[in-house]
């Protein structure tokens, strides 16, 4: 009976041990991917001043807004604030359920929808604002999938870091929260054709 009682409790701690790691795992690997992918694009909140200045770049503009790389959803809960139907793209599943569940107790779920897609595979298209929260090393890249797939009425806010050839038509914010506007028709020249 002693050696029944010790192969149980074994058993039971064992399954404890196993079922935490697989837990932590499943929460701890989001956010540990992002740095091993050619590019590393780790989650750094918005600071209230970056969203403020990107909020003040959008004073004048309407129409749908997307933000690529959308984190716990800040930004697009305070677009959907100012009346923007607000969609944010982020790879990390935990930060996307977040921000479903951020927008839902903001009240503001009905103009926010927020996807697990990586950013590659995404038709930026169809959106009117762009907010990007990106690293150097993709914003070449990332430039060239604007440029072609953006209508020439577009607006891009470059949040932390501008983009290396767009010339921005808007600089507002220091450090961190500085942002960067750029315009597609003055960066495409749409405005002489």
């Amino acid at each position: 009976e002693g050696g029944s009682r010790r192969r149980s409790w074994g058993l039971l701690v064992t399954a404890g041990i196993g079922g935490t790691l697989v837990a932590l795992y499943a929460v701890v690997t989001p956010f540990v991917t992002p740095a091993l992918r050619k590019v590393c694009l780790p989650f750094v909140p918005a600071t209230s001043a970056q969203i403020q200045n990107v909020l003040k770049m959008l004073e004048s503009r309407s129409g749908s807004l997307v933000d690529i790389g959308s984190g716990d959803g800040r930004v697009v809960i305070a677009a959907a604030k100012r009346g923007f139907k607000a969609v944010g793209y982020e790879l990390n599943p935990w930060l996307v359920w977040y921000s479903r569940y951020r927008a839902w107790r903001d009240g503001v779920h009905q103009n926010t929808r927020f996807y697990i897609s990586d950013l590659w595979k995404v038709s930026f298209s169809r959106y009117m604002n762009v907010v990007v929260f990106g690293v150097p090393q993709m914003m070449p890249q990332l430039e060239k999938k604007l440029e072609e797939e953006l209508e020439c009425n577009a607006r891009i806010i470059a949040c932390r870091f501008p983009f290396p050839c767009w010339i921005p038509d808007h600089t507002t914010g220091e450090g961190i929260d500085t942002v960067w506007v750029y315009d597609v028709k003055h960066s495409r020249g749409c405005e002489r054709k």
